[in-house]
């Protein structure tokens, strides 16, 4: 094997770990959330670090790589990919650790269950650990077949995100119209207008998490077209519905 592909091989071994990893971190990111587990939470938030220095060493071994052997064609593609999927993942990174983060605040643990199925948070989770398998395989067996399949799922997270907002909409407005009448009985107001409160602010807080997920979701898409670019030579960004 010539030195040069040898170095290839090692850069291409980094991305698989740190591919690795933040599905690992997604899937965790899950489970945290859906059990609202703390203790999980603060494992997902020490690992981001790891996450964040996969990305610089990738970074920087692929600049060396660049400088010291001028590859062409299909080498420098799939450098150039590297560098951009190695800074996408540590973006899904962010997010999965974003997520832990709410579970750690711990102020809103407390969900209705009945919300939760409607809002198809367990699904979207679901949906994007398979969007980030499916694109590990497709770097490792160099199969672009598959990039259809996996931006279509995008679109499903998407469909989901935007039913959400009508969801959390309705679960306030809901909530205010039970207020009003308490309140035109004058019947403890305080109590009501505290659960009003706290239900606004968990219902705006799970918007932010959902729109995290929906962000993860492009981010996967991302790599998809990195992947096509570097197989089969082609720009799919800001191309998805052709």
């Amino acid at each position: 094997m010539k030195h040069t592909e040898r170095e290839m091989q090692s850069l291409k071994e980094e991305v698989r770990q740190m591919w690795k990893l933040v599905i690992s971190q997604l899937e965790k990111a899950k489970q945290s959330f859906m059990a609202g587990n703390a203790e999980l939470a603060l494992e997902i938030a020490s690992r981001e670090k790891r996450v964040d220095a996969f990305e610089l060493k990738i970074d920087s071994d692929c600049e060396n790589y660049i400088a010291l052997y001028s590859p062409v064609a299909v080498d420098l593609r799939l450098a150039l990919s590297l560098i951009k999927i190695s800074s996408t993942l540590e973006r899904i990174g962010d997010f999965a650790a974003g997520i832990a983060r709410h579970v750690i605040d711990g102020d809103c643990h407390k969900v209705d269950e009945k919300l939760m199925e409607d809002l198809q948070i367990e699904k979207m989770f679901d949906t994007l650990i398979g969007m980030l398998s499916d694109g590990f395989v497709a770097l490792e067996s160099e199969n672009t077949k598959i990039s259809g399949k996996i931006l279509a799922k995008d679109e499903e997270v998407d469909a989901i995100y935007h039913s959400a907002i009508d969801v959390l909409t309705n679960y306030i407005v809901e909530n205010g119209k039970l207020k009003v009448e308490n309140d035109n009985n004058n019947f403890q107001l305080s109590t009501f207008n505290f659960q009003l409160e706290e239900r606004v602010r968990c219902g705006l807080k799970l918007l932010l998490v959902i729109r995290k997920l929906e962000r993860i979701g492009d981010h996967c898409s991302n790599i998809v077209e990195e992947i096509v670019f570097y197989v089969d030579a082609k720009v799919l960004k800001h191309r998805k519905d052709e």
